[in-house]
């Protein structure tokens, strides 16, 4: 038996898949005029009560070409997941398609579990646009992807996209329900490309990626509750902490549990990014894993539960401002909960929150 409270309204502003022709010239056929916003508070953008669980794909768009400081490390040591931020770089698109109409490209692989069939699927996708160049805004709402074995088709946010020209920073972030997609296409790696991001150096750097979250059903799994939240948050000096309550819930104890997080422009080695899930009146656990140690999580890494998992291409392991991570929660649901509030810190450099999924054990 499955309950679902299905997709939470947030504006819609249409979705379209067209196909692109690889040796066609790529016309840029972003919505004028898209409405955008500085901040979005964040909000749930799907809730599902069912047999299965949330997986997600992601990668970085951009990485380092030279150092431009005297402090950075060799490129070659920070894309094996030395310590480096993208202030310190030149920085270069990632571009692993051959397409030459394309800028920028990566792949990931998605892996759902046999049997499984796709509920909901939402890619996001953002950066910085002034960097060396000046990338224009215009073009945020369009992105391509192509499904495994497939060819490229235009994606256009069909939601408020974020938008935030301030602190040296131009910086967005935009989504689209990709469901249908991704509920034909099933597993492997997808590609996504022309994620509107600037290169060169400048003193802020440069960023961006993107994530598809699929949120799947499969008899053969625990039921479980399944959230999806997105908004976009600046946390820094001026603003240090965000929080998140998930209600509603009904989870037993010694339940097993997930959550994960997307962010933009997390410096390795940065300390005072944490991230904490507190159920009930319990006390807060700190979020951490192998590759995300609790007073750095927003340390430029796209990892699991278990570690860096993922099949990608290309595969770096610092990611220069790009954070999609997966943290295990059974610790802070021993005595079950009705209610989970994620809590986020920030140093005073900062970064911007972008999304957060959970999945727990539910109650039969």
């Amino acid at each position: 038996m499955s309950k679902s409270t299905g997709f939470a309204a947030r504006g819609a502003l249409g979705v379209v898949f067209c196909l692109a022709l690889s040796a066609a010239p790529l016309v840029a056929t972003a919505a004028q005029g898209r409405t955008e916003s500085p901040r979005i508070p964040f909000n749930q953008r799907y809730q599902a009560v069912h047999r299965g669980g949330i997986i997600r794909a992601a990668n970085s768009a951009i990485t380092c070409l030279s150092p431009k400081t005297a402090s950075a490390g060799t490129c070659s040591a920070v894309r094996a997941g030395a310590a480096g931020a993208n202030s310190d770089f030149d920085m270069l698109y990632v571009d692993v398609d051959h397409d030459p109409n394309t800028y920028n490209s990566s792949r990931a692989e998605l892996v759902l579990p046999k049997n499984s069939t796709v509920r909901y699927a939402r890619l996001y996708w953002g950066g910085n646009l002034r960097v060396g160049e000046q990338k224009p805004p215009k073009d945020n709402g369009r992105v391509l992807i192509a499904e495994p074995r497939g060819r490229y088709k235009a994606v256009l946010a069909d939601t408020l996209v974020a938008h935030r020209n301030a602190d040296g920073a131009d910086a967005f972030q935009a989504s689209a329900d990709v469901t249908p997609l991704v509920r034909r296409s099933g597993s492997g790696l997808y590609t996504v490309a022309q994620v509107n991001v600037a290169k060169g150096h400048s003193k802020v750097g440069s960023w961006g990626g993107w994530t598809l979250v699929v949120a799947y059903e499969n008899s053969e799994e625990p039921l479980r509750h399944l959230s999806v939240w997105d908004g976009f948050e600046t946390l820094d000096a001026k603003r240090k902490s965000q929080e998140i309550t998930l209600k509603g819930l009904s989870i037993p104890a010694n339940a097993s549990g997930s959550a994960g997080v997307v962010s933009y422009d997390g410096d390795r080695a940065a300390q005072g990014d944490a991230v904490s899930v507190r159920a009930g009146n319990s006390t807060a656990l700190a979020l951490a894993g192998r590759v995300n140690p609790a007073d750095d999580v927003m340390n430029s890494t796209i990892s699991t539960a278990g570690g860096l998992a993922m099949r990608r291409q290309p595969a770096y392991l610092n990611t220069l401002g790009y954070d999609s991570d997966v943290f295990d929660i059974k610790p802070a649901l021993a005595a079950g909960a009705s209610a989970l509030n994620f809590r986020f810190n920030a140093e005073s450099h900062g970064y911007f929150l972008g999304v957060l999924f959970m999945q727990a054990d539910s109650r039969r």
